[in-house]
């Protein structure tokens, strides 16, 4: 079985352009980057990953083509483009264009936008229209209240091909999560959209045990079924709850009790197939050395 960790990070705090890392937990405040996660991917036996954003630059995602063609298990990137630039298809070529093979999808970072409605807006067609155009993937980073926007782009835009971040970042604390729920079920229901199974733990409010978790995987499981989950990590957010062996290891029980026999789907196949990644294909160092 190849095992795929579908989200990932890596940040190097002297490019200056974390903005949220001010606010973040002090041991979030330090650079993550490859050297440190690699000895855990081979420990777990993870063969590639998928590098997402974590800052709101394409500067950025530059700098992590630049880590993903020195790294030969980062598979791609997703990056970040200012969605509501008037040149944004323009802006988007360049960074396909500079990936080389690299850029998997684009993630604006909606959660730190206060508009619950924002996705939906007319003025981002644009973006989404370039995104299909591409051929690219589009990570919905949103917060619960956010969810219902995202219905309504996706009802509007059926082709984009489109993944749920850490299953829509549901407040694990014991309160109700009606809301939260029924969005999930709309989404799943009414939608062609994938999600992921990752940063469920840091979603866990202090002094509850890691199986309160259970009931939201049961959901999503439900919900979208094994065809359209894909394992993840959220590393070095991880590290807030737990370590990397002990996350994948959780994942897999949970998978083992909600979906037997789907272990390759989840912790792999569905990655591959809907960030398009050709297993088979030379990896990143190797693409950057071809003619």
């Amino acid at each position: 079985m190849t095992l795929i960790d579908a989200h990932q990070h890596y940040w190097q705090v002297s490019r200056g352009d974390y903005g949220w890392l001010a606010d973040a937990p002090a041991s979030l405040q330090r650079d993550f980057l490859p050297h440190e996660l690699a000895p855990l991917c081979a420990a777990a036996q993870v063969q590639h990953t998928v590098l997402v954003q974590a800052a709101p630059t394409e500067a950025e995602t530059r700098f992590l083509f630049e880590l993903a063609r020195s790294n030969r298990n980062i598979a791609g990137v997703v990056g970040w483009v200012d969605f509501e630039a008037n040149d944004v298809d323009a802006r988007i070529d360049r960074l396909v264009r500079d990936g080389r093979g690299l850029l998997l999808g684009l993630r604006p970072m909606a959660q730190d936008i206060a508009d619950p409605d924002w996705l939906a807006r007319p003025a981002l067609d644009k973006a989404f229209a370039s995104l299909q155009q591409h051929d690219l993937a589009f990570d919905a980073l949103v917060r619960p209240d956010q969810l219902p926007s995202l219905l309504k782009l996706l009802t509007r835009e059926p082709g984009l091909r489109a993944v749920l971040d850490h299953a829509g970042k549901p407040a694990i604390d014991g309160s109700d999560s009606h809301d939260w729920a029924a969005h999930i079920t709309s989404l799943a229901e009414r939608t062609a959209l994938y999600c992921k199974f990752s940063g469920l733990l840091t979603q866990l409010a202090p002094g509850l045990p890691d199986d309160a978790i259970a009931p939201y995987v049961e959901h999503v499981f439900d919900c979208f079924g094994a065809e359209r989950l894909l394992w993840g990590s959220d590393w070095p957010v991880l590290t807030l709850r737990g370590d990397y062996a002990h996350w994948l290891a959780l994942a897999r029980a949970l998978t083992h009790r909600f979906a037997p026999g789907r272990e390759a789907d989840i912790f792999g196949g569905n990655a591959a197939a809907f960030y398009g990644i050709d297993l088979a294909a030379p990896s990143s160092s190797d693409k950057e050395s071809q003619p």
